[in-house]
């Protein structure tokens, strides 16, 4: 699923165990074997989930959960020995997702970080105003981000406005002059052989083998966006 998942836990043996399924599932995994170390990796590298344990040898979970929850949305998980609902309570206040109960199974635990990713995601596309190119190719247009897959492309900014024009007309047929002048503006001396150029990084940089391209030519006119 190219997702990173912190586990800050402790116990060896259960860090061991959920790396092993967790990678097996297809996830990037990083251990943290106290908070504060979890959140020293919080702060250094791009976390898309945490399973976080209640009972750490330097601070508790709820402190670790507390001070991720202020500066990061990084869903998060608690993992405890414990059973009472207070420190159930008292974790999600403190900004945690989920709370799953040790002994637990694993294949619990793997359905609960789906879920848990499943819902972030989409609300995070809902916020983010997303227009949905193809089946893996998307903007989040208030980023100005485009996304192939869970892969950030990289554009220039007369690339992504022109993306961006093209997606918001979808199935409308722009001519090279009207592209020209939304993107480049009435004062651009060149002529429409730089629509053609930026039409080709686009295309190499997001459409997919074996596939038609997102953007198609119109012959004698311009382009549209399918």
């Amino acid at each position: 699923m190219d997702k990173n998942i912190l586990i800050i836990e402790d116990e060896e043996d259960i860090r061991d165990i959920l790396s092993h399924y967790l990678k097996k599932e297809g996830f990037s995994v990083i251990e943290a074997e106290n908070g504060i170390h979890g959140i020293d990796i919080v702060k250094s590298k791009n976390i898309d989930l945490i399973i976080l344990d209640l009972m750490l040898p330097d601070i508790t979970g709820y402190e670790v959960c507390k001070k991720v929850s202020l500066n990061y949305k990084i869903p998060i998980i608690m993992l405890t020995a414990k059973n009472d609902i207070v420190d159930k309570i008292i974790g999600l206040e403190f900004g945690a997702d989920d709370y799953i109960t040790k002994p637990f199974d694993i294949r619990e635990v793997i359905a609960r970080i789906k879920v848990c990713i499943r819902r972030i995601e989409s609300l995070k596309e809902k916020h983010e105003d997303v227009i949905k190119l193809s089946d893996n190719v998307k903007i989040l247009e208030s980023s100005r981000e485009v996304f192939k897959g869970d892969n950030l492309i990289k554009l220039k900014p007369k690339e992504y406005n022109l993306l961006l024009i093209l997606a918001k007309n979808k199935r409308t047929v722009l001519s090279r002059d009207v592209l020209l002048e939304k993107v480049w503006g009435y004062d651009f001396e060149g002529d429409s052989r730089t629509v053609d150029v930026h039409i080709q990084r686009l295309r190499k940089k997001l459409d997919s083998d074996k596939k038609k391209s997102i953007i198609e030519t119109v012959f004698g006119i311009g382009y549209k966006m399918l």
